[in-house]
């Protein structure tokens, strides 16, 4: 990815499919080189708040509900009785945020090795890090691979990997020998979930991939959710669950029908809609 700028307005080009996406800027917030990554922070005109790592958009205050709701619901309510949940990345604390809205979950760990990251949305992003005080909280920033190497074995629920895209720091989250690790972790019924790029850009590359190598893993079963998320490449995104000893491809229907969550996006025909997955996904994974 690269990107264009001028005085007006934030480009990001995604060159190997010849698109881009812009969002008009008013005003930048944040310029700060951390020890791991370039981070920006943009006003903008009609998105709020734009958050760049990289060069590569994050976050906005207008859609950023589309990607934290699918990337913590449909796993807690796959899991039959999350208790203990462990966030890899997330240091924006979007995700924080929607983990703790179940009653039941007694404890999230949240690891994000760039603090710069937090610092941002404390100041910038207030409304993510509303739940950072949840006696149930626990951040870490450390290393999230390491972390996983350390954690004793079949000792979390739920683990969701919140990552950039696979490249630079986020790099080794999407390999299979770190798969392999996440799978020990895990406790029996347990779930994993995986941000996993774009339906429409990377089916047959990053996201088949991805289940192949969860499957190599040890995990039973999969399911790729797609869901639309405007900033990011191609307008449409997705993530990936893997079952431990479950099956991802059903879930806690009358809990997520009956929950009463303050949600935008998340829902129980969200969900059933987001399994139902289009012709061409579904021939990509046909071999499996």
């Amino acid at each position: 990815m690269s990107e264009l700028r001028d005085d007006q307005w934030f480009t990001e080009v995604f060159d190997s499919h010849g698109s881009a996406f812009s969002l008009k800027i008013s005003e930048k917030l944040l310029d700060v080189q951390s020890q791991y990554q370039h981070l920006e922070v943009y006003a903008t005109e009609t998105y709020g708040n734009l958050m760049v790592l990289d060069g590569c958009v994050m976050l906005t205050d207008r859609d950023n509900f589309l990607y934290h709701e699918m990337i913590a619901h449909p796993a807690l309510f796959t899991h039959q009785d999350p208790k203990r949940v462990v966030i890899i990345g997330g240091g924006d604390c979007g995700t924080l945020k929607e983990v703790l809205r179940h009653s039941g979950v007694e404890k999230v760990t949240q690891i994000d090795i760039d603090e710069e990251v937090t610092k941002a949305s404390e100041r910038f992003f207030p409304s993510l890090v509303a739940s950072n005080n949840d006696p149930r909280a626990e951040l870490l920033f450390a290393d999230g691979v390491k972390w996983v190497d350390d954690a004793p074995d079949e000792s979390i629920d739920v683990l969701i990997i919140d990552s950039t895209d696979p490249v630079g720091p986020a790099e080794g989250l999407f390999k299979t020998d770190f798969l392999k690790r996440c799978h020990r972790i895990l406790k029996s019924g347990g779930v994993m979930v995986q941000q996993s790029e774009s339906p429409l850009y990377h089916t047959g590359s990053i996201i088949r991939e991805l289940r192949h190598d969860m499957l190599e893993a040890g995990f039973n079963s999969v399911a790729t959710l797609p869901f639309p998320q405007p900033v990011y490449p191609s307008g449409w995104w997705s993530v990936t669950l893997a079952g431990k000893a479950i099956d991802v491809n059903a879930f806690r229907e009358q809990a997520a029908a009956s929950h009463e969550l303050p949600l935008e996006y998340y829902s129980v025909d969200a969900h059933r809609g987001a399994l139902a997955l289009p012709p061409f996904m579904r021939k990509a994974f046909a071999a499996e």
